[in-house]
């Protein structure tokens, strides 16, 4: 079977082009699919790729909603799929892979619970491999924590800061190290207190953007995966592994996010952490995959036509 052409749309962002990309590659490991990554502006004019015409259009994002009408008229046979609940356009997917916890419904409508990632077994070898040395230069059990900052829902306030530092103490003096991650959006004391804590401990590796992401083999190598809440994204990474999964409190206003909450925990994969590292199994989330088996049964039925 000759490869078909899938265009992956988003403005470029790591964790908006990621969940187009997931759903991507998780299709491509079933049928032959070469993707081709777009990056559109937010704003002004849209650009059409004029190279060549897409079998499958997979959007993210503002960006992605923008040049939804635009892209149809331009590739009139592609099949159009946008993950995450658009704020108009709806009317231009063939498909709408939804949040849960956003309550949308329709015929084009597929809801799973968060979104779509890039997780797979394969993934998290290859990363633990890429990282082998630093790993086991750390003693186990070791404990994952991960950290993302301010958004319109969730704040980083001077008490939220504090409360995640206790936090952070608290799991070290029960796990065997610990490894730390920040994100741009973090604030820059709460990551300055982190180093200044325990950036000279061989027990804990921290990782605030200097040099390769070792965010996978984070996943891979943890036995437990800690993740402030307001990273939504990284929650349900995590609980695509099959380890116990913690979410940390961030000062928030009650929000559709509780919801995901709910159904995180509904499925077994993420506590609240409330002081104690314990242990825990669950079958692990395969939202991405049944995301995948849905694209892949509108393209057969197309196919048949």
């Amino acid at each position: 079977m000759n490869a078909r052409t899938c265009f992956v749309v988003s403005d470029g962002r790591r964790g908006i082009e990621n969940q187009a990309l997931g759903l991507a590659e998780a299709i491509a490991r079933r049928v032959p699919l070469q993707l081709n990554p777009i990056h559109l502006p937010r704003e002004g004019a849209i650009p059409v790729p004029s190279d060549h015409q897409p079998d499958l259009w997979i959007g993210c994002g503002r960006a992605a909603v923008r040049a939804a009408e635009t892209h149809r008229k331009a590739f009139p046979n592609a099949l159009m799929v946008y993950v995450q609940a658009p704020r108009s356009q709806a009317h231009v997917f063939d498909l709408i892979v939804a949040p849960r916890h956003d309550r949308i419904s329709g015929k084009t409508v597929l809801s799973i619970i968060g979104s779509p990632n890039r997780v797979t077994p394969t993934l998290l070898d290859k990363a633990l491999a890429e990282f082998d040395a630093e790993l086991n230069r750390l003693p186990g059990p070791r404990a994952a924590v991960l950290l993302g900052g301010d958004s319109r829902h969730h704040h980083f306030t001077d008490t939220t800061c504090a409360n995640l530092l206790s936090t952070v103490e608290r799991i070290r003096t029960q796990a065997g190290s610990m490894m730390i991650t920040t994100s741009r959006r973090t604030p820059q004391a709460l990551t300055d207190t982190l180093q200044e804590r325990y950036g000279w401990s061989d027990q804990v590796w921290i990782h605030a953007g200097d040099g390769p992401n070792p965010y996978f083999a984070f996943l891979a190598g943890a036995d437990w995966i800690c993740v402030s809440e307001d990273s939504t994204n990284m929650l349900c990474e995590a609980a695509t592994t099959g380890k116990p999964v913690y979410r940390l409190a961030v000062e928030a206003k009650p929000s559709k996010f509780d919801r995901l909450y709910a159904q995180l925990q509904g499925s077994g994969a993420v506590r609240p952490f409330l002081g104690r590292l314990e242990q825990w199994s669950y079958a692990p989330l395969h939202e991405t995959e049944r995301a995948a088996d849905a694209v892949l049964e509108i393209m057969a039925a197309r196919a048949e036509m």
